[in-house]
């Protein structure tokens, strides 16, 4: 079983709003800080977001005020709510634990945001 499973990325006009989810199926999964990545063309990856206690933190200066995260308890899920998307937020986005840890990288879900 695949411990993380990302989907809802898409093509986006600049503006535009997504919604993020990571079906996490790894036991005692709250008790980890989990955390959104993200990695753009040709770029390193870097942490996007990170749930402290159950309480979304924006890591990236970049997407404070537009982004935010949270655990959906009913289900295992993970969100990232992302809005007024810009070009630059164009990346595959992965959901991981902080730190990450190699066997839950999944494939990951790509967001393109262009007009």
């Amino acid at each position: 079983q695949v411990p993380l499973v990302e989907s809802g990325g898409g093509l986006v006009q600049p503006g535009g709003s997504l919604r993020l989810s990571c079906a996490a199926s790894i036991s005692n999964f709250r008790y980890f800080h989990m955390a959104w990545y993200r990695q753009a063309p040709e770029k390193q990856r870097e942490l996007v977001a990170r749930i402290d206690l159950g309480t979304g933190t924006i890591i990236a200066d970049s997407v404070k005020g537009r982004f935010t995260t949270f655990i959906d308890n009913t289900n295992n899920t993970v969100h990232l709510q992302m809005n007024s998307l810009k070009p630059e937020d164009t990346a595959t986005y992965f959901c991981n634990i902080d730190p990450p840890r190699n066997s839950y990288w999944g494939k990951g879900t790509l967001v393109t945001v262009a007009s």
